[in-house]
């Protein structure tokens, strides 16, 4: 496994496998791996000639009030684990690198970023637009690979590489969960130990709510069941809980076959997501 931190290290390494009409999967992370990144490494493994991980800490999709200076880092224990899963390339950039000019050029999330997280976190996908466009440039990948845990992000990269005719395939990997239901998440080391006991009530939540909204077609009903979960078994502050046509990310109509039941829940001060996407099969 090669690790480069440079653009033109990194479109060195591109060039060489495009040569040799190698496919070329990319797997977006900001580093402090768990087996949810495992996972994405070990599917873009299986689906592609050439596996390159990027970890880099975005400073542009971290608001003024956010965690982006005490967000977990350890390259090397990152670069061990990126080799295990067989990880052919890990480009870790520095700021400077990935941002060395500011021209003013901005890319516009639209009404997916202004509901769900991103209500509470203006501009937080404008950045996540911003790199996730200079790495597939970069890259120059046949497939990128993205986790389900972060559904809003992907709706939203996924609706870029179509308006935009990006040359490369968006893949979607289920969550994975902690043994007791928590989706796994490089936050959640800042849960203490409380906390994290409490913590699996969000998704048994989504559950409930899933059962619920399948059984009788009633959003209210569903998501009431679902806040009053949380609210009995967690200390948490609900951030938001919604259900949403999936992945446009619209009301729920009568013609609505996938639907999205998303939560943001603050466990003390570690702000958790988590979400289910299910059909409905015959609409509602």
């Amino acid at each position: 496994m090669k690790v480069v931190t440079t653009i033109q290290a990194l479109a060195k390494e591109i060039q060489a496998a495009k040569q040799s009409q190698k496919t070329i999967g990319l797997v977006p992370t900001m580093g402090y791996l768990h087996e949810g990144h495992l996972t994405l490494a070990q599917t873009a493994r299986a689906e592609n000639d050439v596996v390159v991980m990027s970890i880099f800490v975005n400073p542009t999709q971290f608001g003024p009030n956010e965690d982006f200076e005490s967000y977990p880092r350890d390259l090397p224990r990152d670069t061990a684990l990126a080799e295990s899963v067989g990880v052919d390339i890990v480009f870790a950039p520095s700021v400077e690198e990935m941002y060395p000019q500011d021209g003013g050029i901005r890319l516009h999330a639209g009404e997916q970023a202004t509901i769900l997280c991103g209500a509470s976190r203006p501009g937080h996908f404008d950045g996540v637009l911003q790199v996730v466009s200079k790495l597939f440039h970069l890259t120059m990948p046949n497939r990128a690979y993205f986790g389900q845990k972060d559904a809003q992000q992907v709706a939203i990269i996924a609706t870029m590489v179509r308006d935009f005719n990006f040359p490369l395939e968006i893949r979607v990997v289920p969550i994975v969960r902690e043994e007791d239901g928590l989706a796994k998440s490089s936050r959640n080391v800042y849960l203490s130990g409380a906390e994290r006991q409490e913590a699996p009530a969000i998704n048994e939540a989504l559950q409930l709510a899933r059962d619920s909204f399948l059984a009788n077609g009633d959003a209210d009903s569903a998501l009431a069941k679902a806040k009053a979960h949380i609210q009995t078994r967690t200390h948490g502050r609900i951030d938001y809980i919604e259900l949403l046509a999936y992945p446009d990310l619209t009301p729920v109509t009568a013609t609505t076959q996938q639907v999205l039941l998303a939560a943001a829940v603050y466990i003390g001060k570690t702000r958790l997501i988590d979400n289910c996407i299910f059909t409905v099969k015959e609409g509602l």
